[in-house]
């Protein structure tokens, strides 16, 4: 599995050939640095440290200085390991946006949106009470019952609750790439992906 670190741009639409309009999100894809080559013999499996977004020596410690130094490249803000990497890289290397082609389909995951904290109704789709005249005046978006009282006479694990919702990781799969702009370092694909604007999020495919 071939990936790399992006940041999210936005979204837009797009017409294809027939006029059709098409959401789509922009990625800032790449270029990533390769940090560091995992490998069986070493680390007991097989994967690439990729490295995104230039940070400041005065904000990097020590320790991750010298291991970027390494590598020959200057500090990075995010850094991701990606497993099995399709192709041979060695230390130091650049992977660029041309690791992708136009038409072929991506996974691409980050941190969605926080929501703060949240009712059931929203957090779990819970329907509310549904005869809201008949006398009722005070339990529109309620939870109802979490559990009987004599038998268990405890709130099972898992019982849906009212609490914090969204920051959460969130994998999106099989997003068609509907452009490559590789000058700009740009990735267009079709539809919507998790996080705000200016997240991380890890383009896989």
């Amino acid at each position: 599995m071939s990936g790399l670190i992006g940041r999210k741009i936005g979204m837009t639409s797009i017409f294809d050939e027939n006029g059709k309009n098409i959401p789509c999100t922009v990625i800032e894809a790449g270029p990533c640095v390769v940090t560091q080559v995992r490998t069986n013999a070493v680390d007991g499996y097989e994967a690439l440290q990729l490295g995104f977004d230039d940070k400041s020596e005065k904000r990097t410690v020590k320790a991750e200085a010298a291991h970027f130094k390494k590598a020959g490249t200057v500090s990075k803000k995010k850094v991701v390991e990606i497993k099995d990497f399709v192709e041979e890289h060695k230390l130091g290397d650049v992977i660029t946006v041309d690791l992708f082609t136009e038409g072929e389909f991506v996974d691409v995951q980050g941190v969605s949106k926080g929501k703060g904290f949240q009712g059931v109704v929203k957090r779990h789709g819970f329907g509310g009470v549904g005869q809201a005249t008949h006398g009722q005046h005070n339990r529109l978006r309620a939870p109802g019952s979490i559990g009987a009282s004599s038998y268990p006479s405890r709130v099972f694990k898992g019982m849906r609750m009212a609490g914090r919702m969204g920051c959460d990781n969130v994998t999106v799969q099989n997003l068609k790439v509907l452009k490559v702009v590789a000058e700009k370092n740009l990735l267009v694909v079709k539809g919507a992906i998790p996080g705000h604007k200016n997240s991380y999020v890890i383009i896989q495919k």
